[in-house]
């Protein structure tokens, strides 16, 4: 089993693991953010696949990250499990700042990436109904429990907008009056891509500030960076956790997502097309 760890805002180094190595990848889709880091996680046994979402110096704004990319070079490794990290917004005022939410929902306001491996060539209908994977997000939510002192929430939806500019006071005021929870820029198109490929993905979300429904901020920047700092000892101890104990009996639905989702037959996909996605659907297709 390979576990991937995609690390959002203040997430830039890998967790303590041993044997390291970097990987350069290149995929279909161009490069990914960064090099990737593999290594043995502790005393488990877990090999980890790291990748710093937005590079090592934050160079990346969430509209310009090459997410196909990131998540074809985490296939290429053999992940299966993906736990990501996002730097959020609170919507609620039950949601303060160093809040860890797990979300099970997603509304998605982003306009302008590409939110699929598919469809130039090959047409694939896959259900999203349950954007996360249930178990794998059960099990993350357990583990900030245990493994941290910080107000744990599981469930709730997340509103990704574009960025990389904040939420207008209308769009916030909004969001807020539906009752969802956290607002951030980066879950999609990741945990469509992740879908299509066919691993568990769910995503820890730490809370840095209150959305601007609840008014106005000075130094916006300068308070999602500090609790983005203080929220990644709690993060870090979660995924930690969460590796160190993660159950062998878990078979997420995600792991078969493509079965009976392909609408194009085989003998019409173009060659090109075909070998950028054979490494998801080539169980799939025929000879």
């Amino acid at each position: 089993m390979t576990i991937g760890f995609i690390g959002g805002s203040g997430i830039y180094e890998a967790l303590p693991l041993h044997d390291t190595r970097t990987v350069s990848v290149d995929t279909p889709y161009g490069e990914p953010s960064t090099d990737l880091e593999i290594g043995e996680f502790g005393e488990t046994g877990e090999e980890v696949v790291f990748l710093p979402r937005h590079g090592p110096d934050h160079q990346l704004s969430p509209t310009h990250l090459p997410y196909r990319a990131n998540i074809h070079a985490l296939k290429q490794q053999g992940v299966e499990y993906v736990i990501a990290s996002n730097a959020v917004g609170s919507l609620q005022e039950e949601l303060p700042p160093e809040t860890l939410v797990v979300p099970d929902q997603i509304y998605d306001e982003t306009k302008h990436r590409d939110l699929s491996f598919y469809g130039d060539g090959i047409v694939v209908h896959q259900s999203f109904a349950d954007p996360y994977s249930p178990e794998l997000a059960a099990h993350l939510a357990e583990s900030a429990r245990e493994a941290t002192d910080a107000e744990v929430v599981e469930d709730g939806t997340y509103v990704c907008i574009e960025g990389p500019q904040y939420a207008t006071m209308a769009e916030s005021e909004f969001y807020h009056e539906q009752g969802w929870e956290v607002i951030g820029m980066t879950t999609i198109p990741e945990a469509k891509l992740a879908r299509e490929a066919e691993m568990a993905y769910a995503t820890l979300a730490g809370v840095t500030d209150y959305g601007v429904w609840r008014g106005k901020q000075d130094d916006r920047l300068g308070e999602v960076l500090k609790h983005a700092k203080n929220n990644e000892k709690a993060i870090k101890e979660t995924v930690e956790h969460a590796i160190r104990h993660f159950p062998e009996d878990v078979d997420p639905d995600a792991h078969s997502a493509l079965e009976g989702t392909i609408n194009t037959p085989s003998e019409a996909i173009p060659d090109d097309v075909r070998e950028d996605v054979e490494l998801f659907v080539g169980d799939y297709l025929d000879d």
